[in-house]
C-alpha cells in the first residue's frame, strides 16, 4: 500500500475533498471537550484532540437502533444500514477496541446489523498528538498506529508539522486518489514517525500499570474475594457512566414498541451496562448481581479475564474515559489492578 506526505494545507484540502465526496464523521471541539460528529468543513476537524467523550463505536453500534419492523399479522422486515461513511481521526486505542468488537460480533451468531455498519465504514485512524489526563494506553500496548489494525488509513503528524498518510487497505488506497501530486515520504520521515510512536508508548502512561496486561487473568483468578470490590462499591451510584463511555462495552437491551394504532411496531436495541441496577435480573425476579459490589467486580473481571478466556484479549484499551466519567472516583482500572498485585499472594 502507498504512503504520502502532506503539509497542513494539503491535509486540509484533502479532508475537504473527502467531505465533498463522502459522509464523514470527524472529531470536533465541544467547548472544552471533543466529540465525533458529522463533519461539514475541514477547518472544524481537530486531530490534536486528547480523547473524545464517547468512542467512535457509536457509529458501528448506535446508541439506539431499530432492528426490524413488524405488524400484528406476523410480518416483519429487517432494517439494515445501507449508507457508506467515513470515521476520521480514530485514535489507536479506539481502533484496537473496534477490532475486538469485530471479533465479538462475528463469533457464534453473527450480528448482521453491526456488520452492516462495519462493512460500509471506512476508518481513518490518527496517532495521538496530545495525551489526555487519564490515558494509560502505553501500558496496554494500544498507544500507536503500529500496534493496531482494522483501519483503512493511518495519519501521523511529524514534529515538523507535516503528516504521513498511509493507506493500509484497498479502501484507503482509493481515498489517496485525492492526494495526487503529494510526495512519498523518505527514510527520514519514516524514522520521524517511529519517533512519534516511541514517544507515545512512553507518554500515554498517565497512570502506570505495574504488570503486563497478559498477567491480569491469573491475578483476577486469585482475587475474587478481595475486599477492594466492597470498599469501592460503597461509593458507587450504579449510574453506568463507565459502561457508556467504554469503547469495549457492547451489551444492549432489546424492546418491542407498538405504534399508536396497535397494528405495527418496531424492535429496537439500545446500549445497556453491567453496572446498572437490574442488568442481571431475569424471569421470576431473580437477580444474579443484586448489589453494587457484585456488579463492580464483574466489570473488572469482564475486562481483565472473561473476554480473555473467550477471545484471548484484554478488553481494556487504556483510553481512560471511565476514570474521567466516574464522579465517585472509583473507576480507575490501574489503581484497582495495582492494589491487587500488591496485596494478593
Amino acid at each position: 500500500m502507498s504512503m504520502k506526505k502532506v503539509d497542513s494545507t494539503g491535509l486540509r484540502n484533502w479532508v475537504q475533498f473527502l467531505i465533498e465526496n463522502h459522509k464523514v464523521y470527524g472529531v470536533q471541539a465541544k467547548e472544552d471537550r471533543f466529540a465525533f460528529d458529522p463533519l461539514e468543513k475541514a477547518s472544524d476537524l481537530r486531530l490534536d484532540y486528547d480523547v473524545t467523550i464517547l468512542p467512535p463505536k457509536k457509529y458501528l453500534q448506535p446508541q439506539r437502533e431499530v432492528l426490524f419492523k413488524f405488524d400484528r399479522q406476523g410480518r416483519f422486515e429487517s432494517v439494515m444500514n445501507d449508507e457508506s461513511f467515513l470515521i476520521l481521526g480514530v485514535h489507536p486505542y479506539d481502533m484496537v477496541a473496534i477490532t475486538q468488537m469485530d471479533e465479538v460480533f462475528t463469533r457464534d451468531n453473527r450480528d448482521e446489523h453491526y456488520l452492516a455498519y462495519r462493512d460500509r465504514a471506512t476508518i481513518i485512524a490518527s496517532d495521538v498528538q496530545w495525551p489526555s489526563k487519564n490515558v494509560f494506553a502505553g501500558c496496554m500496548g494500544t498507544a500507536t498506529g503500529e500496534e493496531c489494525t482494522g483501519h483503512d488509513i493511518l495519519l501521523t503528524q511529524l514534529r515538523d508539522g507535516s503528516t504521513l498518510v498511509e493507506a493500509r487497505t484497498g479502501k484507503g488506497e482509493a481515498l489517496l486518489a485525492g492526494l495526487k501530486g503529494a510526495p512519498a515520504p523518505d527514510h527520514l520521515d519514516l524514522e520521524a514517525r517511529r519517533d512519534v510512536w516511541e514517544r507515545n508508548r512512553e507518554g500515554l502512561r498517565k497512570h502506570q500499570l505495574h504488570m503486563k496486561p497478559e498477567d491480569l487473568p491469573e491475578l483476577l483468578d486469585r482475587s475474587y474475594d478481595h475486599p477492594v470490590w466492597e470498599e469501592k462499591a460503597q461509593l458507587c451510584y450504579s449510574c453506568g457512566s463507565c459502561n457508556v463511555v467504554c469503547p469495549t462495552c457492547y451489551c444492549f437491551n432489546v424492546q418491542d414498541d407498538f405504534d399508536w394504532n396497535m397494528e405495527t411496531g418496531v424492535r429496537t436495541r439500545c446500549w445497556d451496562g453491567c453496572m446498572l441496577s437490574g442488568f442481571a435480573k431475569v424471569a421470576g425476579n431473580h437477580d444474579f448481581r443484586p448489589v453494587p459490589a457484585s456488579r463492580y467486580r464483574h466489570r473488572y473481571y469482564r475486562k481483565g479475564k472473561y473476554l480473555h478466556d473467550m477471545m484471548g484479549v484484554i478488553a481494556c484499551v487504556g483510553c481512560g474515559r471511565c476514570i474521567t466519567a466516574c464522579t465517585a472516583n472509583i473507576a480507575n482500572p490501574v489503581e484497582v489492578y495495582n492494589r491487587l498485585l500488591e496485596e494478593v499472594s
